[in-house]
């Protein structure tokens, strides 16, 4: 079973319940906004299933109103409710950022892609983490951004100095949707957030996490 949805918002992080909270991206403290929705049960199973039948995942791009193509994924109700939500999704983050299409990744991984703390090289990026463990952020006044990547000397986060004392890892819950502020955008430069990848289990493998950006 999925673990509660947190409460916990920071400074920098603006969590709602409604997918209008999204929008707190705009404000120039927030470097994340978190719409936080229940498990889909239908994609939920379908994924617990199938989880050995997912390949290494996809890449494409969608212009508005377009369906994803999810024919290399095992058939069933799952898919095609997989397939709403990624069509969904993609139809809210171009008309939030005024965007022409949005190119998107399913990555269905059995470890940490990016297992450093480390901060994106772009202006904003949806993530929803469909099954496994969710991405893990740390709010600013947490993190001493001087040991961020080569400056940490290759040690990791929670011994290179990069966290400070006191620091809490959030995580973004399965389902939820978040929007990452990167260092690319606008009056941004060296405050995106700080985020990496969760480890995954070998009973939570493989991890299947949706990424999307917009594209003009």
């Amino acid at each position: 079973m999925n673990a509660p949805l947190p409460r916990h918002a920071t400074r920098s992080c603006a969590i709602a319940d409604d997918p209008l909270g999204l929008t707190r991206i705009f404000e120039p403290e927030i470097q994340l906004a978190q719409w936080r929705r229940p498990a889909d049960p239908v994609i939920a199973d379908w994924l617990a299933a199938h989880a050995n039948d997912l390949g290494s995942g996809l890449r494409q791009t969608l212009a508005p109103g377009q369906q994803p193509d999810l024919g290399r994924l095992p058939a069933g109700a799952g898919r095609n409710a997989l397939a709403a939500d990624i069509a969904l999704l993609a139809d809210m983050l171009a008309e939030l950022l005024d965007a022409a299409s949005i190119g998107y990744r399913l990555d269905v991984v059995g470890k940490a892609m990016c297992p450093r703390l480390h901060v994106d090289r772009v202006g904003v990026r949806l993530l929803c983490t469909y099954r496994g463990p969710g991405t893990e952020w740390v709010e600013d006044a947490a993190v001493d951004r001087r040991f961020l990547g080569a400056a940490s000397g290759g040690q990791p986060d929670e011994t290179s100095a990069l966290l400070l004392p006191g620091h809490r890892i959030e995580a973004i819950p399965p389902f939820a949707v978040a929007l990452l502020k990167g260092n690319l955008w606008q009056g941004n430069g060296g405050r995106g957030i700080v985020h990496r990848s969760p480890a995954v289990s070998a009973d939570e493998a493989p991890r299947v996490l949706l990424a999307m950006d917009a594209g003009w």
